[in-house]
């Protein structure tokens, strides 16, 4: 084995910062994640920060799950802690007796020096500074957040664009369910209401970070925030900032819209959020954080299963869309493959720009991040679309989208299945004024106006479609019969009783294409497998040219489904080469990409699997992302302390695009 490879015992993590085994636990999990915001966005040194640190208390000898030094302290001993922290699993109460706050104020109490503390459980969360009050008694004051490694206060209650910090690993999930958590258990909202109320204050962050040359005003001080007259100053600063996202978001929030949040409620919320720079943070990071609250509270009865991550970059990677071609997601859920490709095209566009200035991007002025933003929100108003049936998840995806360089406009609601001259009229002259159509949408022969899909549709027998106004404008809602002598599928007049949404949404994806235009969806494996459905095999190899087809785990959509599914990538045939196919009888041979992907990152429970060595033991490799750093030497030169360790996980999907890139130079595909 690798010597820089380490096996993990069975059952055991090894820690973040000390670098040691312990027992992979529900607390363990909240530990490690705060202790990578600790060394990633706070700064702090591993040096600084000690695990299960031994306390005197009496005749007790109780371990603080996480104390921190100062950076020049001569002695890290009970006496020197600066910070203490406590992490909690998640079904374990802030108000617990024994295990909740008064814990932490317990260790703060008998550590002269400690002024500051955190409980979490990674849904509830609470910051207190310790003072002496006037009778010269320790008490304690609610603070957003702990200072970080350079101690500047004044950040915390107020920070600056400069200071405003990119959220790192699981950090900003934590952040959002602990909003959403807050929401819910104190203002009496249903998950849902409450859910929308978050995605009101979202949107006034990402305004607020928008609005440059102007002073953030998204913020709560930790005054404000606990008593009721500065809760509702934070309140008027946020109403104005909403104020400004209704006029720049009126297909989403009403002119009488209003924040509902307790005025407690919201500085809550807002003290959580302002730290974080919601523009410049990873998108992979937003996207998990965003798309796994969202699918908790907004996932419908409509079939809706929304695509893993990894799935959803794999499928991106492959259908390769360029930065002047249009892109669809027909069943958009929330927003996932949209943001997905979105971010593939803007490597290129990056790369591109750079190419042009000169300046690589973490270089740029404010000028050159403009001229950026401008070509990226272009690109994102004329290019990218978005339809769903289900009105939250439209929202839903606008606001994905808003975080991801703004390309809200053309997410729109309508059940694409229905006959186009059915569609509501604003949606229909909304795609002509964008695509800037000349011929009239009349029916299901008049649009195709897209060069790359990229789909998950809602698919099932529980939600099959019986309207007989819908079915008739596909082939494959028609009855076919199998013909023995030839070998095929013919299709006749009559149509099917019903047909399972997923059928019709193959058809009305090749309908959306431009010839030669190029899809990637999807599917339950029966429509690839079973012998009955085999005349959609006859009409997509009649229509399309099959490009490829992935086989997935059974796992890829649990805890929630596990269906067996597939994903098809599929070309759409030009008018000549069906012509030519129906005269001849006859279709060349060509070569269909196949594999199968049989380790997606995670269980049937969700749960995330990691590589392993031959004895089964989980394996850690050195982290180039994450390297803790000692300090610095007298000419300035930072020293590594020591080097990071991270666990792989067990995911093949990053691994078949490459190949599949490699097969299309050989079969002479040029996209």
């Amino acid at each position: 084995m690798d010597p820089k490879i380490i096996s993990i015992p069975d059952g055991k993590i090894c820690d973040y910062v000390d670098q040691k085994f312990r027992n992979d636990t529900p607390e363990e999990y909240v530990r490690q994640t705060v202790e990578k915001r600790l060394v990633n966005e706070h700064k702090y040194l591993s040096s600084q920060i000690k695990i299960e640190f031994p306390l005197v208390l009496g005749t007790r000898r109780p371990r603080a799950d996480i104390v921190i030094f100062d950076k020049d302290a001569e002695n890290q001993t009970q006496e020197h802690i600066k910070i203490i922290i406590e992490c909690k699993a998640e079904s374990v109460d802030i108000r617990n007796a024994n295990d909740g706050l008064e814990q932490l104020k317990s260790y703060m109490n008998i550590c002269p020096n400690c002024e500051w503390g955190m409980w979490t459980n990674g849904r509830q969360k609470e910051v207190l500074k310790k003072y002496k009050n006037d009778r010269g008694e320790y008490d304690y004051m609610e603070y957003n957040d702990i200072p970080s490694a350079d101690g500047n206060l004044e950040d915390i209650d107020h920070p600056k664009r400069s200071t405003l910090r990119n959220a790192s690993d699981n950090n900003l999930l934590f952040v959002f369910k602990t909003c959403h958590n807050h929401i819910y258990a104190n203002d009496g909202l249903q998950k849902q209401p409450a859910f929308f109320e978050f995605l009101k204050l979202i949107f006034c962050k990402i305004e607020d970070e928008r609005n440059i040359g102007a002073p953030l005003e998204f913020y709560a001080e930790s005054k404000e925030r606990s008593n009721p007259d500065g809760q509702l100053t934070v309140r008027k600063r946020i109403s104005k900032i909403f104020n400004r996202v209704k006029q720049a978001q009126g297909k989403i929030f009403d002119a009488n819209d209003e924040i509902k949040l307790t005025p407690r409620s919201l500085a809550y919320v807002v003290s959580e959020l302002q730290k974080y720079s919601l523009l410049n943070t990873g998108i992979d990071i937003k996207g998990k954080a965003y798309e796994e609250i969202v699918g908790a509270n907004l996932r419908g009865d409509r079939g809706e299963f929304f695509t893993p991550r990894n799935i959803m970059k794999m499928t991106v990677e492959m259908i390769n869309p360029k930065p002047n071609e249009r892109v669809l997601d027909s069943s958009c859920g929330t927003g996932g493959f949209l943001v997905s490709a979105m971010t593939h095209v803007m490597e290129t566009l990056q790369a591109k720009f750079e190419d042009e200035v000169g300046i690589p991007k973490d270089k740029w002025n404010s000028d050159f991040q403009k001229m950026y933003q401008d070509k990226i929100k272009d690109m994102a108003q004329n290019n990218y679309f978005g339809f769903d049936i289900n009105p939250d998840l439209v929202k839903a995806t606008k606001m994905n989208m808003v975080m991801n360089n703004d390309g809200s406009g053309n997410i729109l609601q309508v059940n694409s299945l229905l006959p186009p001259h059915e569609w509501p009229e604003a949606f229909k002259q909304k795609l002509i004024e964008v695509l800037k159509i000349k011929k009239k949408i009349r029916n299901h022969s008049t649009i195709d106006f897209f060069d790359v899909i990229v789909t998950n549709p809602p698919f099932g027998s529980k939600i099959p479609i019986k309207d007989k106004n819908i079915l008739e404008q596909y082939d494959l809602a028609r009855l076919w019969k199998y013909d023995d002598k030839t070998s095929t599928w013919i299709k006749t007049e009559r149509l099917q009783p019903s047909v399972p949404p997923e059928i019709l949404f193959i058809e009305r994806c090749i309908q959306f294409l431009k010839e030669g235009g190029r899809l990637g969806i999807v599917l339950p494996d029966s429509i690839l497998g079973s012998p009955g459905l085999g005349y959609i095999r006859e009409w997509l190899i009649q229509n399309t040219r099959i490009i490829a087809s992935l086989d997935l785990h059974a796992d890829t959509f649990q805890p929630r489904n596990g269906t067996q599914t597939s994903v098809l990538f599929l070309q759409k045939k030009t008018k000549e080469e069906i012509d030519a196919m129906e005269k001849t009888r006859q279709m060349r041979d060509y070569n269909i990409f196949m594999a199968m992907v049989e380790k997606i990152g995670h269980d049937k429970r969700g749960n995330t699997l990691y590589k392993r060595d031959k004895e089964g033991n989980e394996i850690l490799v050195p982290d180039t992302d994450n390297i803790s750093v000692l300090g610095s030497t007298a000419d300035g030169d930072r020293t590594v302390s020591h080097e990071k360790k991270k666990k792989l996980e067990d995911d093949q999907t990053p691994l078949v695009p490459n190949i599949f890139k490699e097969w299309k130079v050989r079969e002479g595909i040029a996209w």
